[in-house]
């Protein structure tokens, strides 16, 4: 303060003196037109530096998500209400908090049972009572009922809950624990048919295992194609989702099976049939009327390679306890985004819904797997880590249960790694700048620097002028030495020749797999890049096989129209170590200058797909140039 009346205004490395006492509106304008400057400022260039930094900002802490356990107790550690609160303790990473209602109390160890005992069904109904009275669950894990009593008791509470309309029903996963590993049944048919009756038309998710699902059919299951048969009969049984486990082989327990193809693919991979209704799978879809190959109405395979492990005790308890915290975690900041809770924001995990939970809550398991030990005289149980972490244990959606490979498209190898690699292998550009116009792509293809450059336009549909901009676009690019990849339109690119590679979305990359694209553009030598928004979706890209996946947005972007909230830097540094490192990974989506690339880049991303920085920028070769520079 220079005196009473005046003060100072520090406005981007300006001084504004005030006057108070004569109030001299010019200067009051200018001061007003600095500071909005200096806020556009921020907004375009500070603030994707906030994801960086927002870690060392003290919020007040929100509470966890509750995921309630409705099962039976383990007293050797394994398995039950004991494996249940480890993995919703785990997997969330303080994000849930695990309540538990005890079903039955069994004195066991790793060698087997020895008793079992089920307290009076009037002790069940306290203490759910005590829970939903206190710490209303978010989600809702249910485990063994041995009685038809319990199941009659928790189907009336569940009925009580989804007919409230004070309060959001939680979300509730049931694994139907009838029969063990060994095949020795565990509970009668009385019971069985209550759990049926008065449990599964309040289940968004029931998780039979083989033997399971074949008690509930009674049949058995041989074939991929019967697995899902039956996914469907037991969808028709009332609850809005199944999971048929593939933690046992078609193999396993049936003297019957032939072995074939189909058959050795479950040996060799541990692969589960995910079955969504309709209403279930339209929940937190990005296109309504259009189909992703992670979408569960479709009927999903999710495999994961197969460990020669012994110790598995728990393995389905811990998944169903981890898809219900999954779930919860995404209910979490769905509630928080836009509220005076502090959502985090971050699109992979707003769109955490029951397919992206099953992925994650499988790479927990098989990470799990990977991690066992003997603790006692029998099978070790599954180690309980955090939320997947590794490409080596994330799985993928596969286009059908019996391949047991596919054709990978042409490899890429990022501009990093091909400075200490032998691969032969061509190197993915430091950046992707996406245009919408031939001209552009000549004016870019002349510009030192670029490597790469994609050809996206939606101004259109006339097939002849689809095909004559990328045959333009590509003559230009082959002139140059310079690649050219094409969004959506893989069909024309084809007849066009001479172009590199094919981009594709999620709900392209459906429809392109249902007209058997796939193979054309593999025939055609292309290579093959997917979009990613989530970890369902990125499952379903490994299980493509890409020269590279993109992730995005990022940042927020005004460059078209995104269904997804922004990423932030974390979700890229995770979708890095989710992919192997011999797939470059982009990033795309609010990149609008070198200082954010250099961001992106330092949380792990190959290549920044970028738009405005480029064809908004006034010296096009310097903006090139210091992108590339930023992402070095």
């Amino acid at each position: 303060h220079s005196s009473p009346h005046t003060f100072v205004v520090p406005l981007c490395h300006e001084f504004i003196v005030v006057d108070r006492t004569t109030s001299k509106l010019q200067s009051a304008h200018q001061a007003m037109v600095a500071f909005l400057r200096f806020l556009f400022t921020l907004s375009t260039t500070l603030l994707p530096f906030a994801y960086t930094f927002a870690a060392d900002i003290q919020m007040p802490p929100r509470p966890p998500s509750i995921v309630l356990t409705i099962a039976g107790s383990d007293s050797g550690g394994g398995a039950g209400i004991q494996a249940d609160l480890k993995a919703i303790h785990t997997i969330s990473e303080g994000k849930c908090h695990g309540c538990s209602a005890i079903t039955c109390l069994t004195a066991q160890n790793s060698c087997g049972v020895t008793s079992l005992h089920s307290p009076p069904v009037e002790f069940l109904r306290s203490q759910l009572l005590a829970v939903e009275e206190d710490l209303y669950p978010s989600a809702v894990k249910i485990g063994m009922l041995g009685t038809k009593e319990l199941a009659d008791e928790v189907g009336s509470w569940l009925r009580k809950l989804k007919e409230n309309g004070d309060k959001r029903a939680p979300f509730v996963v049931c694994d139907p624990v009838m029969i063990t590993t060994s095949g020795h049944k565990l509970v009668d048919d009385t019971a069985k048919v209550a759990m049926i009756e008065k449990v599964f038309p309040y289940a968004d998710l029931v998780t039979p295992n083989k033997f399971e699902a074949e008690e509930l059919l009674g049949k058995t299951l041989c074939t991929p194609q019967d697995v899902e048969d039956g996914a469907r009969a037991i969808l028709a049984m009332g609850p809005r989702a199944v999971i048929i486990k593939g933690g046992h082989s078609l193999l396993e327990g049936n003297n019957k099976v032939v072995e074939s193809e189909e058959t050795n693919a479950s040996v060799g991979y541990a692969q589960d049939y995910l079955l969504l209704s309709d209403e279930s799978a339209a929940e937190g879809k990005p296109v309504k009327d259009k189909a992703r190959l992670c979408d569960g109405s479709r009927g999903v395979w999710i495999r994961n390679d197969r460990y020669d492990s012994a110790h598995t005790h728990g393995t389905g308890c811990t998944l169903s306890s981890a898809i219900a915290s999954a779930w919860a975690m995404g209910q979490r900041e769905r509630d928080a985004v836009g509220s005076a809770k502090g959502g985090e924001n971050i699109g992979a995990l707003c769109a955490m819904r029951l397919v992206d939970a099953c992925c994650v809550a499988k790479a927990y398991v098989n990470a799990g797997i990977a991690r066992g030990v003997q603790l006692g005289k029998g099978p070790g149980p599954v180690v309980h880590t955090g939320f997947p972490d590794s490409y080596k244990n994330f799985p993928t959606i596969e286009l059908s249960a019996s391949s047991t490979s596919m054709s990978s498209f042409p490899a890429m190898q990022s501009y990093h790694s091909a400075k200490s690699s032998s691969s032969s292998a061509p190197a993915l550009g430091r950046i992707l700048p996406i245009v919408d116009t031939v001209e552009w792509i000549e004016q870019l293809v002349s510009t030192p620097g670029i490597e790469d450059v994609q050809l996206r336009f939606k101004d259109t549909t006339d097939y002849d002028v689809i095909l004559d901009r990328i045959k333009r676009s590509s003559a230009l690019c082959q002139s140059a030495g310079v690649r050219l990849w094409i969004n959506d339109y893989w069909k024309a690119a084809i007849e066009a020749g001479g172009c590199f590679g094919i981009h594709l979305g999620q709900e392209d990359l459906a429809s392109c797999v249902d007209a058997g694209g796939l193979d054309l553009i593999r025939d055609a030598g292309l290579a093959f890049g997917v979009s990613t928004h989530s970890y369902s979706e990125l499952c379903a890209a490994l299980g493509v096989h890409p020269s590279y996946i993109s992730l995005g947005p990022v940042f927020s972007t005004q460059s078209k129209d995104v269904k997804f909230d922004p990423q932030g830097l974390e979700t890229v540094r995770q979708w890095r170590s989710l992919i192997p490192p011999t797939i470059p990974l982009i990033a795309i989506g609010g990149i609008g200058n070198a200082d954010v690339a250099k961001v992106v880049r330092g949380a792990g991303a190959e290549c920044s797909a970028v738009i405005g920085a480029v064809t908004k920028a006034d010296d096009v070769k310097k903006a090139v140039a210091d992108l590339n520079a930023a992402m070095e």
